[in-house]
């Protein structure tokens, strides 16, 4: 096996944080990924609160997964002396999913007041990947702009928007075609299943 990656999930005020468990889920499980910093935002821990259940100061790994997990540390959003704040820090990148347009905002005007948003900069200043999933509908002029201009900068805006080409049957069915093709993404494929071969993926054995 080769060298082990190290990254970072963040998790922010938008709907949706179910989807970071399902991702959560999926990098814990990939021997290609030794390490996970999970970095919650206030507002964050609030929305899995109310999805979820529980109260907005419980471990938001046991709460994401159920447990605490060896490869998963957790850090304080309000934490600038947590290790991605630097960029002699070695990490792969960051996910953010679910992420509020208003995060997009700020990281767009390098506007670094919390460890999330300094987390992203650092990514952005040193040329590692930054994957920002928004989840808000509709756009307006400003979010758009602002999703420009940290594309400009080296992001990458992957919206969570379900396909519907491989025919889901369930909610759960859409969170792990998503999980998949974000995996996918990052360099991390777990599964063919929903990549197309030129028939209805739904009618394919998922046994594999």
């Amino acid at each position: 096996m080769g060298e082990q990656r190290r990254l970072t999930l963040a998790v922010t005020g938008a709907g949706g944080t179910r989807m970071a468990r399902y991702v959560l889920s999926a990098l814990v499980r990939d021997e290609r990924v030794g390490h996970v910093d999970l970095l919650v935002s206030e507002a964050g821990r609030t929305l899995i609160a109310h999805e979820f259940g529980g109260s907005r100061t419980d471990d938001p790994v046991e709460r994401l997964l159920g447990e605490r997990h060896d490869k998963v540390a957790a850090y304080d959003p309000e934490d600038l002396t947590a290790p991605m704040v630097s960029g002699s820090y070695p990490t792969w990148g960051m996910v953010v999913v679910p992420c509020a347009l208003g995060v997009v905002g700020r990281i767009a005007h390098g506007q670094a007041n919390t460890l999330l948003e300094r987390a992203a900069d650092v990514c952005l200043k040193e040329r590692r990947e930054l994957v920002l999933c928004v989840r808000e509908t509709p756009f307006n002029l400003i979010h758009l702009r602002n999703m420009a201009q940290v594309t400009e900068a080296g992001a990458v805006v992957y919206p969570m928007i379900p396909t519907y080409y491989n025919v889901p049957r369930t909610v759960e069915e859409m969170f792990e075609e998503f999980t998949a093709r974000l995996m996918g993404f990052i360099g991390l494929g777990q599964t063919d299943y929903y990549e197309w071969a030129g028939e209805t993926p739904a009618h394919r054995d998922r046994s594999h």
